[in-house]
């Protein structure tokens, strides 16, 4: 799917970060991994290996411009291009409501959630222009709706979609397809912990947490990693090709669009 690629991951997390990665790897590509948790970054650096590619682990503060640049300068001088850039940089998002809260929280999720992914494909256009290349974003379906306290994390994911729309408008005339995948809960360590500590106050099951939740699904399941990853690798690969300025959802069939 993505044969002698060299695709740069951001946001390499034990979660859905390392799957892109390591899918990604399994598909054929060269992987390079960024994220501030070196120790993860080895980690998944050594599963991206184990498959017969080439990782380069590069710890990196994606709200830091010199870091940004020396992540893009690292990965060129490694492997001479970037053909696929993955934005998944993700960061706990700030709760509570916008007609009290501070501007600056307000400002933090925007700067991690969408102007630290523009600022890295700003970086990244010359190589990924020069190789006809894919950008995936990462959303959320925070942006389908509008519950209480999640103002912030919306308008920022919200603003991401609309900066790859826009970006798929201006790097298209170059070749360079931009996507959106929109996840909602994905089933990893992080969610299971949440759902036993909602079964433990409420005194029932962690599936029972799951079922109420899965309920409001067509599918009646939660997706995985696996499932988002694949999402993400398939719009990054020539198998779609002529797809571009879209946005996925991947939620089991939480919303319709």
């Amino acid at each position: 799917m993505l044969p002698e690629r060299v695709m740069l991951v951001s946001g390499v997390g034990p979660g859905l970060g390392r799957e892109i990665a390591v899918r990604g790897a399994a598909a054929g590509a060269d992987v390079v991994l960024a994220a501030r948790t070196e120790t993860i970054l080895k980690t998944v650096a050594a599963e991206v290996e184990a498959h017969g590619r080439r990782a380069l682990a590069v710890p990196t503060d994606i709200l830091d411009p010199e870091s940004c640049r020396a992540l893009t300068e690292r990965a060129l001088d490694a492997f001479g291009r970037v053909d696929v850039f993955v934005s998944n940089a993700f960061a706990p998002p700030t709760m509570g409501d916008l007609a009290t809260m501070d501007l600056d929280a307000v400002r933090t999720s925007l700067e991690t959630d969408a102007l630290a992914a523009l600022r890295l494909v700003q970086l990244l256009a010359p190589t990924l222009t020069a190789s006809a290349g894919s950008i995936v974003m990462v959303s959320s379906a925070v942006v389908h709706h509008s519950r209480p306290n999640f103002g912030a994390y919306k308008a920022s994911k919200s603003a991401l979609r609309s900066l790859g729309s826009s970006l798929a408008t201006e790097l298209g005339p170059g070749g360079v397809r931009v996507n959106t995948v929109v996840p909602n809960y994905i089933w990893t360590e992080g969610l299971k912990s949440w759902f036993a500590y909602q079964a433990a106050e409420r005194g029932v099951s962690v599936e029972n947490v799951y079922a109420e939740t899965a309920a409001a699904f067509d599918l009646r399941r939660l997706p995985d990693p696996g499932d988002v990853a694949n999402a993400v690798l398939f719009l990054a690969s020539d198998l779609a090709r002529a797809i571009t300025g879209q946005s996925l959802n991947v939620d089991a069939g939480e919303f319709h669009s």
